[in-house]
This record gives structure tokens, sequence and C-alpha cells, in this order.
């Protein structure tokens, strides 16, 4: 009896509604999922055999590689000086650069992809513009290619590559910058010295997040890119709606995890939340890796040491002439890709209110057809509110399962938190098209294909995730020994959560739960996979629609859903604001 009072007692126990939904819908269809690809019980390899030895599968494969390293790769180029500027910038200047920045990452991707077709169409805003202005005389191939898919996926990715960039350098000390300028190094010298190698644990978590995401890209290859510019997801997406058998879907699923297995063998996946690690570590494989570089450059360095301090004392009392056009230069560079991230939604936005027959910029005049269209027709408000029922759901599931297992983790030994954690971001992690056959394979066996049920649970495996994260970095910094000080005055376990961990930590909680309710409601590709055709939810709905490009009324949809961001923002902000006073509260509160 003792011993089952402190099983418990044990915090772990917590995880468990979530590692059950998690092993049930995902984890043991994974499984069965490389056991089919094997041929099982048989365990051939000939399922991959046939894949590779066809040139057609093996350029489509190549294909998608490429098109996720140069994807990362711009992005990288993008994201770094952003996200550099953003943290030297002023406080509030900051906090407006970063809700901007926030906004399209937000804002659905199938809007974001729906946006691009109309500025980079046959009859899209540039050519129009280029037309009625005289300098062409036919519009201009902008439109499904390959630079077209790179437009759209960096567009959508970019914002992932700054957010994690800006989360490690606003912890960088900026005065290690000052003193090594004070010691004689120039400005460019004491970046790459001293904050890059500080930076290099976002560049890692940047990479890393925007290249597996890319490689699980599906609906914006389809609708920007020409037939020679499909990636292996969407003939995955392709084999599955062509054939029954499973085995060469599992098996072109499992090639292209083994692409992102591993990226992450290279750039790791580090779960310590200790800076100061994370960095030395990062440090010590740079510097492995570029030793011979260095050895090289030492060298030359102590050749031009004479003409660097020459040179030094020349300019150390000059003007600051080329300061100013440096920060120009980084003026222009911020507002640039800021009309890049938020210019398509501004043109989705003022193209729904034309007034002609086909969609338009400028509008020829206002109106509010296009709105009125979709509250009056049927499909599209029988979409939206299944769309809204489903996510309400998700989010209340993934909510108190994500926030039990984040309470529970945060209480367990580092060793089996770091494995449970990872068990449980493994949906986030892995390509999108691979989490979408799976949860399809284990809804399959649960016979759940097209009901409301296995939507609702294929959407929560990656909104768990989601919660967790968020409420764990919540629960990082909740100092516990208020806790201990509560039971220490005879408060109960019930009562101590309730009174004090609960306001502490009901931020991440209400973040967590807006979170998965915008995963939940933007999410399309597992949704075309799980939903069969009884269930159509509004990204499904808006996909087809791009697909036909029959019906404006989507323009309304998806300035609806572009401004829908920026209420998420508010409602965040305002959950915040309203939780500092009641921290405050905390500590005087009575608990007995």
């Amino acid at each position: 009896m003792e011993t089952l009072q402190k099983l418990s007692r044990m915090p772990i126990w917590l995880t468990v509604p979530a590692l059950a939904i998690l092993l049930v819908v995902f984890g043991v269809p994974m499984v069965l999922l490389f056991l089919t690809s094997l041929n099982a019980p048989a365990l051939s390899i000939v399922n991959y055999q046939s894949f590779l030895i066809q040139p057609a599968n093996v350029r489509v494969l190549f294909q998608t590689i490429e098109v996720s390293v140069v994807a990362t790769a711009i992005c990288l180029l993008l994201g770094y000086p952003m996200a550099y500027l953003i943290a030297i910038a002023s406080k509030h200047l900051r906090a407006v650069l970063i809700v901007l920045t926030f906004i399209p990452w937000l804002t659905s991707g199938v809007v974001r992809t729906y946006a691009w077709t109309v500025i980079l169409g046959d009859r899209g805003l540039i050519n129009s513009l280029l037309l009625k202005m005289g300098l062409i005389s036919s519009p201009l191939e902008l439109i499904y290619n390959r630079t077209a898919v790179y437009i759209g996926i960096v567009h959508i990715m970019l914002p992932v590559m700054i957010l994690p960039l800006l989360s490690v350098m606003m912890g960088i000390d900026k005065s290690l910058m000052a003193a090594a300028n004070s010691m004689g190094a120039r400005p460019f010298a004491s970046f790459w010295r001293v904050f890059f190698p500080l930076s290099l644990a976002g560049v890692r978590s940047g990479v890393l997040l925007v290249f597996v995401g890319s490689l699980g890209f599906y609906i914006t290859p389809a609708a920007l890119g020409g037939l020679r510019d499909a990636m292996l997801s969407n003939f995955i997406a392709s084999q599955m709606a062509a054939s029954i058998d499973l085995g060469p879907v599992a098996a072109s699923a499992f090639i292209l995890l083994g692409i992102a297995a591993f990226a992450l063998s290279i750039f790791g996946l580090n779960l310590s939340t200790q800076h100061g690690v994370v960095v030395q570590k990062e440090r010590k494989s740079w510097q492995l890796s570029l030793l011979a570089f260095r050895s090289v450059t030492v060298h030359v360095n102590e050749v031009a040491a004479s003409f660097k301090a020459a040179r030094w004392r020349v300019q150390l009392y000059q003007a600051a002439g080329k300061g100013n056009r440096s920060k120009l230069i980084g003026i222009f560079f911020m507002v640039a890709v800021m009309i890049y991230l938020q210019f398509p939604g501004l043109i989705v936005i003022a193209m729904s209110f034309s007034a002609g027959a086909v969609l338009e910029f400028p509008p020829s005049g206002f109106s509010l057809q296009w709105y009125r269209s979709f509250f009056g027709d049927p499909t599209w408000t029988d979409a939206f509110w299944a769309s809204l029922q489903v996510a309400i759901i998700v989010a209340i599931l993934s909510t108190i399962v994500g926030t039990l297992a984040a309470f529970g983790l945060s209480r367990t030994s580092p060793r089996v938190r770091s494995f449970l954690t990872l068990a449980i971001l493994m949906p986030i992690t892995f390509p999108l098209i691979v989490v979408g056959v799976a949860i399809y394979f284990g809804l399959v066996k649960l016979g759940l294909i097209g009901t409301a049920t296995g939507l609702v649970l294929a959407h929560s495996v990656g909104a768990m995730g989601t919660v967790v994260v968020i409420v764990s970095a919540n629960l990082s910094n909740f100092d516990r020994r208020l806790e201990q000080a509560a039971m220490s005055m005879r408060a109960g376990p019930l009562q101590t959560f309730s009174k004090i961990t609960i306001p502490l930590i009901r931020p991440g909680i209400i973040g967590g739960a807006v979170f998965a309710f915008i995963h939940s409601f933007d999410e399309v590709v597992v949704t075309s996979l799980v939903s069969g055709f009884s269930i159509r939810t509004l990204p499904l709905k808006m996909l087809e629609n791009i697909s036909n490009q029959i019906d404006p009324t989507i323009a309304a949809v998806g300035s609806l859903l572009t401004v829908l961001p920026v209420l998420w923002l508010i409602a965040l902000y305002f959950t915040w604001w309203k939780s500092r006073p009641l921290a405050r509260k905390v500590h005087a509160e009575p608990l007995i």
C-alpha cells in the first residue's frame, strides 16, 4: 500500500495521458508503418529498392533536398541580420518588430500561399501593374516555377528562423561587444569574434527547424510550382490518393524521415535550458571544424597586425560617417524584410473589398460582396463552423493534457525529462507529411477515418507538443520555494496548486491554449489525409478553391484569417498584462 501511495505521488504519472494519446495515434502506428515499409513479416527492402531504382523518384528526392537547403540558406541570410537588428533596437521598436514578425507566422500558410498566387499570377498584381505601365506586352512567367516556390517557402519559414535567433540574441550580454570595442577591436571584428559565436545556438535551432519544416512542404509547391517542382511530400500524397498499398507510401515516408533524422544528427536537438552550456558546446564544435582554416589565417593576421594597428590609430578619431551609412543600410534592410513579410497579407485584405466581378488591385471600387458571399454560402460557413468546433475541442484537450505533462516533466529527473520531452515533441519535429501518413495509418486501425473524433485526435498530437513547450517555458522560471512555503503553512497539494502554481503559470496555460487552437484551426496537411470526404474544414475548402481558382470569396476568407492573428496577440498581451498584479499578490494571499 505504501508503495502504491509513493507511486501515485510521482509526478511522472502526469505525463501518462499525453503519452497515451501520442502512442495510440502516432507512436505505435509509426512503428507499424515502418514494418509495413519492410513488408512485415517477410522483412524485405523491396519497397525501398523500388523507389530508388526509378530515376524520377530519385530526382524528386534530390529536388526536395535542394529546395529545402536553398530555402534554409535564404532564410538564414535574411533572418540572421533581421534578428540582430531587432535585438539591438530600442525597447519599444523591438516590441513592434516582434509583433510584426509574429503576425505572418500566426497567419494560415494556405492564406499566405494564396496571397502569392494573387501577386505572381498571370493576372496578378505584378503583371497587371507592368501591363498598365506599358513595360511589358504579355504577362511574365512569375508563377509555376522554382523561383515562386522559393518565394512562398521563405515567406512562410522566415519567421521560424528569426524567432529562435532572436531569443538567443536577446540573452547575449551586449557589454561584451562594448568591451571588445574598448580594447581596439573594430565593430565587425567584435561581432565576429564575440557576438556570432554566442548566437550559434540560435543558428542551429533556426536552421534545423526551417530545414525539417521545408522537407514536409506540400501545399506551397503544389500551388506555386510547376510539374518539375514537385517535392517528395507531393509524391507521397499522390501515392496515397492513387494506391491502396501502403508499403510504397511507407517507404517514401521513411526515406523523407531519414533525411530529417540525418539533419537532426548533424545539428542535434538540444533540450537544455542552460544557455552557457549550449554556447560552450557550440563554440567547441565550430572551433574543431574551423581549426585548419584558423591555422592559416593566424599567420596572415600576424603579418597584417602592424598595418591594422596603424589604420586603427588613424581611424580612431575620425567622424562616424560609416556608422551612419551602416545604420541607414540596416534600416533599409529591416523595412524591406518587413514589407516582404506583411505585403502579401495586406494585398489580400485590399483585394477582398474589390467591387469588380474578379479580384483586382487596386480595387476599382469598395464593396463587401465577397464577405456577403462568404457568410451567405453554406459551404463556406459549414466549413468555418467545422474548423471552429474541432479547434475548440482540440484546444481544451491539448491544454489540459499538455499542462499536466509539462508540470510532471518539470518535477522529474533531467534524463527522464529529456527523453519524454523528445517523445512528446516528435510530431512537431518530423516532416508534417510523415506525421500525417502515420496518423492516417493509426486512425485506419481504430476505424476513425472521416470522423470528428479522429480529426480531434490527429490535431491533438501536434497541439499537445505546442502546449508542453509553452507551459514548460513558463515553469522553467517558476520558484518552487513558493510551493514549499505554502505546504509548510499546512496548505494541501490541491490548495497549493490552485493558489500558487496556477496563478503564476496561467499566462503559459492560456498561451498554450491559444496556440493549440491556431494549430488546429489552420491545419490542412494532416486534415486532408484523415478527414475523408465527410468533414470539410475551412483550410480544406480554401485549398480546393486555390486549386480550382473559381471563387473570389477566398479573398474575404483570407482577409479574415489575416486579421485573426492580431486578435490572438491582443488577447495574449492582455492575458500577460493582467497576470502581473495577480502574480504579485500571490505572496500576500493567505493560504489557509
